[in-house]
């Protein structure tokens, strides 16, 4: 969709070129290893900053490879679990799991990212015990929540939006402020008095810091524009994204340290270890 847009805007093709792996790492890399003309731009989530730097023993610093241009979109994430699962409402869903302690399990869909960090702000602030497990990807979490394997799940909700518009899933909470209108019957934790747990994933268009700084400027400027679009919006919307704010570069910057830092401080907390 982006590409699209700026093609048009830009009047000149953009080439999207995937770059997996490494949680974003290999495509920083390659975006690194770029020409500094300001032409070649990342799409990739907050998480490469955020997340990433305590996931893995990296030898350099990505925050000095990359610099935010745009919040493109963001999403809340969702407390899952199968239908089956006998409690309807968060309230009852707490009171069933401390009178159960030691017993359920939570999943996320990578260890040490934001639905990981979640869960253990629900265990905290709760006061459960909630066990966790980490998924490489939720496709496998989804099985095996589905399944009963696992009794919950935080998940974004793009992610998990499929399954519960199919009722193979139910929801009973989201991380928004309030709540998402795709699930206007779901509460949000803060309404449930759990504000702790108000967090959100974002997409982020970034450039390489020493691209030229009008490009940058440019780049920016068509992004944000490109979100203004309704039709935009609205098919971004359907897909349980929220289209981003136009936040300022140093706000970004700003937002990503203190992100980093928090979830940093968190992971330190319960002795999580990069790999």
């Amino acid at each position: 969709m982006l590409a699209d847009g700026l093609s048009r805007a830009w009047g000149q093709p953009v080439v999207v070129e995937t770059r997996p792996g490494a949680s974003g790492v290999l495509a920083t890399h390659e975006l690194s290893q770029s020409a500094p003309d300001g032409h070649t731009w990342l799409v990739a989530p907050n998480s490469l900053l955020t997340e990433t730097p305590h996931l893995m023993q990296l030898q350099r610093d990505l925050s000095r490879e990359l610099a935010p241009l745009a919040e493109l979109a963001s999403a809340c994430l969702v407390l899952v679990a199968a239908p089956t699962l006998a409690p309807d409402g968060l309230p009852a869903l707490l009171a069933h799991v401390r009178a159960h302690p030691g017993r359920l399990s939570v999943a996320s869909y990578s260890a040490g990212t934001i639905s990981h960090v979640l869960a253990v702000l629900l265990n905290r602030h709760a006061g459960l015990d909630l066990q966790h497990v980490g998924y490489k990807g939720s496709p496998q979490a989804h099985v095996d929540v589905l399944g009963g394997h696992v009794a919950l799940m935080f998940d974004v909700l793009p992610s998990a939006l499929p399954l519960l518009r199919a009722g193979r899933l139910k929801a009973y909470a989201v991380s928004s402020a309030t709540r998402h209108p795709l699930l206007p019957e779901v509460p949000s934790f803060a309404e449930l008095g759990l504000p702790q747990l108000e967090a959100a994933a974002w997409l982020g268009l970034w450039a390489r810091p020493d691209s030229p700084p009008a490009t940058q400027t440019e780049a920016r400027r068509l992004a944000l524009a490109w979100l203004g679009q309704p039709g935009v919006q609205a098919g971004l919307r359907d897909m349980g994204l929220e289209p981003g704010v136009p936040s300022s570069t140093a706000q970004l910057a700003q937002r990503l340290a203190a992100e980093h830092a928090h979830i940093g401080a968190l992971l330190r907390s319960i002795g999580f270890k990069p790999q």
